[in-house]
């Protein structure tokens, strides 16, 4: 007999407890090679490190967001087709974004060497740190292939029903980021360049077990034909991975804008244009640990949610949403009251400053921008439940509305009023907003579910 898929036969609290945490732990160790270095370069290089590795920070955003096109594509892909009983058309969902992880990220390292200052330029460096940012984005271009292979290689990995491999991969290349950082940084005195390059080593190793896994798929052997792009193949894992694309893309473009009127208004106030640059890095680091649980969260539902929904299991799909939401609400109040209570001991572990305006700065930002996080998980859960089922269109609205289409339009027009503080009141605003309409979505969404539920059981 044909052994069942236990995405449809076991408990959802069971299946999200399996699928979650090492997504989870995955997400958590991909904003720990950011923080990791962060933490490094921030007591030995210092203030400006910090603001480098922050003008840095939107090439390491457009990584992971190739690594959700193509990675949380190809595992809706595989899992929805997996739902119909299509085994062998599944297998080149697998192969052909395993094709597109690594090509994409050999493209993206060109284009950065070619135009890596020009790059960091727009991105907002001042140029008392483009010499850091040079230096550190020079040698991290290199390793952006093994970065977005290992990213979205342990989605693929996932779908395949072998979720604590993808976090053995991924747990593997920050140990040895993490050594290596100390080694390089403080043992051998190489600063900036030691990071990037503890960083890069990391990376290639997670990307090495990636590949010897793809050698070793559960579901059936992978064969070369399987890796050959097919545009039919390909299109259908992007059209699946873009509301999580362009939700890192949005969180790219922000990030971007942010930096140049942190510098900008920063200049023209009391703190300068590099104390706003390298406080609101960090808080936004320090704000990727919290907001990688939730993505996580919603990465570790997402087979769930496509294979029951593939199969007509709609009761499943409803309280794996249920149960994912009311998991990362919880993540997210914890979050909040640690920012609104501990903020200065939060920004004091990535270095010091005999700046009093520093702290005055990364307190007053992280209690105002990171007001509304108790709200922040329901936005990327309800996005990515719209593309396991199968509805990318509007899990791509989700996906930028908080960035793109509230954020960004705020963060240009409230400083041109308040100043500096017009950057920190935009967050909450656009976290508040982009929270309602997720409900509002889903809420609607819920009620086209209850209606194929009641006529499958008329049937």
């Amino acid at each position: 007999m044909e052994q069942k898929n236990p995405l449809g036969e076991l408990p959802v609290p069971h299946l999200l407890r399996e699928y979650a945490l090492p997504s989870i732990f995955a997400m958590l160790v991909s904003a720990l090679y950011n923080i990791v270095d962060q933490f490094f370069i921030g007591r030995s290089v210092g203030e400006l490190g910090n603001a480098a590795t922050n003008v840095a920070f939107p090439l390491s955003t457009s990584c992971i967001a190739l690594a959700l096109l193509f990675g949380i594509g190809g595992a809706a892909a595989f899992n929805l087709t997996m739902g119909k009983g299509e085994k062998e058309k599944a297998l080149y969902y697998i192969g052909n974004a395993a094709t597109m992880l690594f090509f994409s990220g050999m493209v993206l390292t060109v284009a950065t060497e070619l135009f890596l200052e020009p790059l960091l330029i727009l991105f907002g460096s001042p140029q008392n740190v483009l010499p850091f940012a040079k230096t550190y984005t020079g040698i991290t271009a290199i390793g952006f292939p093994f970065l977005i292979l290992s990213a979205g290689g342990g989605h693929l990995i996932r779908a395949d029903g072998s979720p604590n491999m993808a976090m053995f991969c991924n747990l593997t290349g920050a140990v040895i980021n993490t050594v290596l950082d100390a080694l390089f940084v403080f043992g051998f005195d190489m600063g900036m360049q030691g990071a990037a390059l503890a960083t890069v080593i990391g990376q290639f190793v997670a990307a090495a077990i990636i590949v010897w896994y793809f050698c070793h798929l559960k579901t059936a052997p992978l064969s070369w034909t399987h890796f050959r792009p097919r545009l039919s193949v390909t299109g259908f894992v992007a059209k699946l991975g873009t509301a999580n694309f362009f939700n890192q893309i949005a969180m790219m473009i922000v990030q971007i804008v942010m930096n140049k009127s942190l510098t900008y208004y920063g200049s023209q106030s009391v703190y300068g244009e590099s104390i706003p640059l390298a406080c609101a890095g960090i808080i936004t680091k320090v704000g990727m640990v919290f907001f990688s649980i939730c993505i996580g969260l919603s990465q570790g539902m997402q087979p769930i949610v496509s294979f029951n929904y593939g199969a007509g299991n709609y009761k499943k799909v409803k309280q794996a949403y249920k149960l994912a939401a009311g998991i990362g609400t919880v993540i997210s109040t914890i979050a909040f009251f640690s920012f609104q209570l501990f903020p200065r001991e939060l920004i004091s572990i990535f270095g010091s400053s005999q700046n009093e305006a520093y702290y005055t700065f990364a307190v007053r930002y992280f209690r105002i921008y990171m007001f509304f996080t108790f709200l922040n998980a329901i936005q990327p859960i309800s996005s990515n439940f719209f593309t396991a089922i199968g509805k990318p269109g509007k899990g791509i609205f989700l996906s930028l509305t908080r960035q793109i289409i509230f954020l960004l339009p705020l963060i240009v027009i409230f400083p041109l009023f308040l100043g500096v503080d017009g950057i920190m009141y935009a967050g909450p605003i656009a976290d508040f907003i982009a929270a309602m309409v997720s409900m509002i979505l889903i809420y609607k969404e819920f009620g086209k579910i209850n209606k194929l539920e009641e006529a499958i059981c008329e049937s």
